[in-house]
């Protein structure tokens, strides 16, 4: 852990960016890929696949997607991004690979809703260590945000109806948005050196690594089945919805993802990240065939008015009480000595 001398408090590059910036574009589109995953991995899931085989052949096949372009960006920058290959794996451990085990972990002991909520939680994790390390509260418009966006997000899972509940599957869910909430902020560095497809491809290599590791030893299962599944109402051979796992949802989704966090902050992104329910429950909607309730699609609109309100809070700039400002654990003081990566 960084000593608090090296702990300094440093503007997000969300307060340098108009409201509608490309950043902001790319991070919807990322979340909508993101939510695409819930819609391939059901069909993996019908078939017989084990939660753990689909998480292993997504970041393992992501990883040998983007194995070339590594390479040659490693060889090309290698003496700019050495230093980072510590935290490059870290990503690759925390946020990608263990993430997921912790998820799905959690979708065996709760509903996909009651995870997915638990999940969800990383933004409030975000605004509450800011509060936390910089001892500064948010602004009323970052509250107001953060409570609407919550709401929207109870709203669109729609957990009104009786819901099964396990202090193990909360345990697994609350250890995902810790995970959830590492990936926006070692995403959020705008000056970072490490180039988005080097940290996304690294990452997964290593996640990749990481899960296998645990199937080996029998921590998590790997069954598969090369049969025929059904997807979208149509049965289809199994690697479609592998393609559409690997490609989609994790090649492109992580990449994007990367880009849109350094140039909104952790923060925003983690917000805009929310519309990710919104965006399974549509995706449910046109591939399942599963129309969303009305109460769902007021828990989007609950969604977007906490997104604007912590985005309009973030363009007010820096100021002393903190709203606005991120803890970036990488920064040391002018008389300290630069923090290693």
């Amino acid at each position: 852990m960084p000593s608090s001398k090296n702990t300094a408090v440093v503007p997000t590059a969300a307060t340098r960016t108009p409201v509608a910036s490309p950043a902001l574009l790319l991070a919807f589109v990322s979340a909508a890929a993101f939510a695409l995953s819930g819609s391939f991995a059901k069909s993996l899931f019908d078939a017989g696949w084990s939660p753990g085989a689909a998480v292993a052949i997504r970041i393992g096949g992501a990883a040998a997607v983007l194995l070339i372009p590594v390479i040659i960006t490693l060889v090309r920058q290698w003496h700019a991004v050495k230093g980072s290959l510590l935290r490059i794996a870290i990503y690759g451990i925390v946020p990608i690979a263990l993430c997921q085990l912790f998820f799905f972990n959690a979708v065996a002991h709760l509903s996909v809703g009651v995870a997915l909520l638990l999940e969800y939680l990383s933004p409030v994790l975000l605004v509450a260590w800011a509060w936390l390390m910089t001892r500064q509260r948010p602004r009323a418009l970052t509250i107001l945000g953060a409570a609407s966006a919550m709401g929207g997000l109870v709203l669109v899972l729609d957990l009104a109806g009786s819901q099964q509940v396990s202090v193990e599957g909360i345990l697994w869910g609350l250890a995902a948005a810790v995970c959830s909430a590492f990936y926006f902020v070692m995403s959020a560095r705008a000056d970072d050196n490490v180039p988005p497809i080097l940290m996304a491809g690294g990452g997964m290599a290593v996640g990749a690594a990481a899960i296998i590791g645990m199937g080996l030893v029998g921590v998590m299962p790997l069954a598969y089945t090369t049969s025929d599944v059904v997807f979208a109402g149509n049965q289809v051979p199994w690697f479609v919805p592998v393609l559409g796992l690997v490609l989609v949802t994790t090649v492109f989704a992580y990449v994007v993802g990367i880009i849109a966090t350094r140039g909104l902050g952790s923060k925003v992104a983690s917000f805009v990240a929310l519309f990710e329910v919104l965006f399974a429950v549509i995706w449910a909607w046109i591939l399942l065939g599963e129309l969303p309730r009305l109460i769902q699609l007021m828990g989007g609109l609950f969604i977007m008015f906490g997104v604007v309100m912590v985005r309009l809070d973030e363009l007010r700039g820096p100021f002393t009480r903190g709203g606005g400002y991120l803890v970036d654990l990488d920064v040391a003081d002018a008389d300290a000595s630069p923090a290693r990566d």
